[in-house]
C-alpha cells in the first residue's frame, strides 16, 4: 500500500501499515509511481488533491472518491464516488465497523469529545481545518 501523508504525519502513516509513504501536495503522483512506475490499480481519495492525485493512478484503474467528485477522468479511469448518505441505511455494514472499532481491528482519531451543547465550537473547528481525527459531541 502507498499512502501520501503531510511531513509531520509520516510516522503515523507508517504506523498504519504502509508500505510506501510519500510526500502529499503538487508533485504527489509523480512520487506515487516511484514505487509503481506503471501507476496504482485503484486509489482512495479523501482530501481535497484530486486533480494531482489522479496522474497516479494506472490506465484503467478505479478512483473511490470520498469527497464527492465524480469526474471525469481520463486514460479509462473509472470513478466511484462514496457518499456518506449512501451507506446510512446499511445497518449491517454499520454494524460491522462498530465492531471493528470495538474490537480495534480499526482504530478511531478523536481530535476532541464535546458536549452537544458545544455543537457551534465544534462546527467552528471543523471550518478552521487541520485536525488530526474527528471532533465528538456527546450527548449523554
Amino acid at each position: 500500500m502507498i499512502a501520501d501523508a503531510a511531513r509531520h504525519d509520516t510516522e503515523l502513516v507508517r504506523d498504519f501499515s504502509a508500505d510506501h509513504v510519500v510526500e502529499r501536495g503538487i508533485d504527489v503522483a509523480a512520487r506515487i509511481r516511484v514505487p509503481a512506475p506503471d501507476g496504482v490499480p485503484g486509489l482512495v481519495h479523501g482530501s481535497v488533491q484530486t486533480t494531482w492525485t489522479v496522474p497516479a493512478i494506472a490506465d484503467g484503474g478505479t478512483l473511490a472518491e470520498l469527497r464527492g467528485w465524480s469526474g471525469p477522468a481520463e486514460r479509462g479511469i473509472r470513478v466511484r464516488p462514496v457518499m456518506v448518505p449512501d451507506g446510512i441505511t446499511d445497518t449491517e455494514g454499520l454494524d460491522t465497523l462498530r465492531r471493528q472499532a470495538e474490537d480495534g481491528t480499526l482504530t478511531l482519531r478523536v481530535a476532541e469529545v464535546l458536549p452537544a451543547d458545544e455543537a457551534a465550537r465544534a462546527h467552528r473547528m471543523l471550518e478552521t481545518g487541520g485536525l488530526r481525527g474527528r471532533v465528538i459531541l456527546d450527548f449523554s
